[in-house]
């Protein structure tokens, strides 16, 4: 997961034959451009600064040749620059490239000549028009981008029905974790990411995004809690983590639909997978496929694991239901019932379990008090007598 949004940093040189290629080229071509270009505008420069500031139209004019020398060197400084962030900006490109699924790059290719071909015969109605050159390119770039952008939309507003779309999100798994309300406002998602057990690239929903706002809005003070909450562990998120917000929901473009069930459109069209603790969501999209990961179910995962006749330590709390007993909780907030520890109330013992039984909610744990180390009695001696 790429948890913070620092950008690659900036290396001189290539990494290839073919960037170094590229990066010389940048160079020459600058060089070339301030060698060639520059003493000319130094030299209106000088003419303008003469005129304007100095009042004198009819300035000593003066050699600027001998300057091309070292604006040659700043034209290659400057090219090297230009080159190096070109280079970089490729190499992101690539990457971006690679991330993407198989059918992601089918529709980019048939939506582009798709629009190519759209954008012909538009471009003969123009070529027989009275324009000049600038202006002829200028309207061939623009219809020619715009019919390739207003394809590949279509596509992919079409995606779930594309033949090479179909099945992908049950074969690939892309990484994505994408977060419910439910989970947002549970709040421990943040601890969870922050501390590196939680990889790939968080996604929140705009449409999950704006059911907690109408939480937050809420005219019940616990919704508006709760609500409030979850949009400062998103804030939270968002100032550490790179999260992305609604950029996948044309996938699930309905909104007529349950928050639920647009949450699990996206994931099947992205092969990502739900962050949730919500039991339907869970269920549901268990049945289709989808994996699902559950912070209660990773809490369970982490709790203690004791086992019968093993003896731990704990601090009795509170009484328990039946006479005698008393309730102590481990540091996982699992409960503790103790026979006979009701009069050790307030004090930290020792205990020997003696059960343990797993519930919906977790585990419960049986247990006495640890008689064996209890301090020995001291046996009093009997009395001396006196003849």
């Amino acid at each position: 997961m790429r948890l913070s949004g620092k950008s690659t940093p900036f290396v001189w040189g290539a990494r290839s034959a073919s960037g170094l290629v590229i990066l010389l080229v940048f160079c020459s071509l600058f060089g070339a451009i301030t060698a060639t270009g520059g003493p000319s505008v130094l030299s209106a420069a000088y003419f303008w600064i003469a005129n304007t500031f100095f009042k004198n139209p009819n300035p000593t004019a003066f050699d600027v040749r001998p300057s091309a020398i070292p604006l040659a060197v700043l034209g290659v400084f400057i090219g090297a620059i230009v080159g190096n962030r070109f280079l970089q900006g490729m190499e992101r490109l690539g990457l971006r490239w690679e991330e993407l699924e198989t059918g992601d790059k089918v529709t980019l290719f048939v939506g582009a000549f798709a629009g190519i071909v759209a954008a012909v015969p538009i471009l003969q109605v123009f070529q027989n028009l009275a324009f000049d050159p600038v202006a002829r390119i200028i309207i061939t770039m623009g219809v020619t981008v715009g019919l390739v952008s207003l394809c590949i939309y279509a596509l992919q507003s079409m995606a779930d029905i594309l033949p090479w779309n179909r099945g992908r999100g049950r074969n690939r798994r892309s990484g994505i974790k994408i977060l419910d309300t439910n989970v947002i406002i549970d709040g421990r998602i943040y601890d969870v990411a922050k501390s590196g057990f939680l990889d790939g690239q968080l996604y929140v929903p705009q449409f999950v995004l704006e059911e907690l706002q109408f939480i937050a809005d809420s005219s019940d003070a616990l919704r508006r809690a709760r609500g409030r909450k979850g949009l400062e562990t998103l804030k939270s998120m968002q100032a550490e983590f790179n999260v992305e917000l609604g950029t996948h929901d044309r996938f699930a473009p309905d909104a007529s639909e349950e928050v639920d069930s647009r949450i699990v459109r996206v994931a099947n069209a992205l092969g990502a997978d739900i962050v949730t603790n919500d039991y339907n969501l869970n269920q549901v999209a268990t049945l289709q496929h989808l994996r699902v990961l559950s912070l209660n179910d990773l809490a369970l995962a982490l709790r203690t694991n004791v086992l019968p006749q093993e003896t731990i330590k704990t601090k009795i709390i509170r009484e328990g239901n039946q006479v005698g007993q008393g309730i102590g909780y481990l540091p996982d907030g699992t409960m503790i019932v103790v026979e006979n520890g009701e009069s050790h109330i307030g004090r930290e013992a020792e205990v020997v379990v003696t059960q343990v039984i797993q519930t919906e909610r977790g585990k419960m744990i049986f247990a006495e008090m640890n008689t064996d180390d209890a301090p020995a009695q001291i046996p009093r001696r009997s009395p001396i007598r006196r003849h």
